[in-house]
């Protein structure tokens, strides 16, 4: 089975499409994606699919749900209806039992398992991606933190679970899965600027910081991109609209990091701190 969630929901089994239309389904399908392999309890989906305020047929609800994904399972493997299947153990008769909807879409007690067998997910590979590319930006290995990243950004294709109508827990691993992109965001911007490729981040950057308009670290990669640019002036307007922004709606000034890098650039010191430093951020400087 292969789940992409990093977008909109896609499940396939045997490359069939397994993803129902039917808002309520599709909500089922994509928890218990999300959580593939794991035992998703029967609280848990009621939970998601009625906010605490579950109907009194809500398991019966829940189960023709769950009827309707396996029909859609049963369809899928069909396909391999014609192929003899593999024994998983010595039979008599020479033959292995065939798997079924209910070997793929498990119940077990309290809950539901979704049994992905060897296929492939799209948050597990980002996942291991980003983990390698955080691993060669603390060895100081840019050129690879830059391109494992950048594989593990491409797979996202648009807002995590997009076309899913998310309950409280969809919607707070939504924001939890887009965190750990922006994270991977900004380790990758870092790389290239280590690399000298602040030219070619301008257009980019220009994009983020109008959707992030008081992420920090973005505008101080945003200043030191500009600033290797020749574009001085520019960089330092970067840091006035984003003090404008942290003082008119948060009350906050920039932090010390990212005054210091203004500060830098104002003097046009030699070396400038690329962005507000944080747990586990390298700092880059330009010579």
């Amino acid at each position: 089975m292969d789940i992409d969630v990093l977008g909109a929901l896609a499940v396939r089994e045997n490359g069939i499409s397994i993803t129902p239309t039917a808002p309520k389904p599709r909500q089922v399908l994509a928890l218990l994606a999300l959580h593939a392999d794991r035992v998703v309890p029967v609280a848990a989906l009621i939970e998601e699919l009625w906010a605490g305020e579950p109907p009194r047929s809500a398991r019966t609800t829940l189960q023709t749900y769950v009827l309707q994904l396996r029909a859609l399972i049963a369809t899928a493997l069909e396909r391999d209806a014609v192929t003899p299947a593999v024994p998983t153990a010595p039979e008599a008769s020479g033959e292995g039992e065939r798997r079924t909807a209910k070997d793929v879409l498990i119940t077990l007690p309290g809950g539901y398992l979704l049994n992905s067998g060897d296929g492939t997910s799209d948050v597990r590979e980002f996942d291991r991606l980003a983990g390698m590319g955080y691993r060669a930006m603390d060895a100081g290995d840019f050129p690879d933190a830059a391109r494992r990243l950048r594989a593990a950004l491409a797979l996202w294709t648009g807002p995590a679970f997009a076309g899913v109508q998310g309950g409280a827990q969809l919607d707070m691993e939504a924001r939890r899965l887009e965190e750990s992109r922006l994270c991977a965001l900004d380790q990758r911007i870092e790389a290239d600027l280590r690399l000298g490729r602040h030219r070619e981040l301008l257009a980019e950057l220009t994009v983020l910081v109008g959707q992030f308009p008081s992420h920090e670290t973005l505008h101080g990669q945003f200043m030191l991109a500009l600033h290797r640019s020749g574009r001085r002036g520019e960089a330092l307007d970067v840091y006035q609209r984003l003090r404008a922004t942290l003082v008119r709606e948060l009350g906050l000034e920039p932090s010390d990091a990212l005054r210091r890098l203004q500060h830098s650039i104002l003097v046009a010191a030699p070396e400038v701190a690329a962005a507000p430093e944080a747990p586990g951020e390298h700092l880059a400087h330009i010579g």
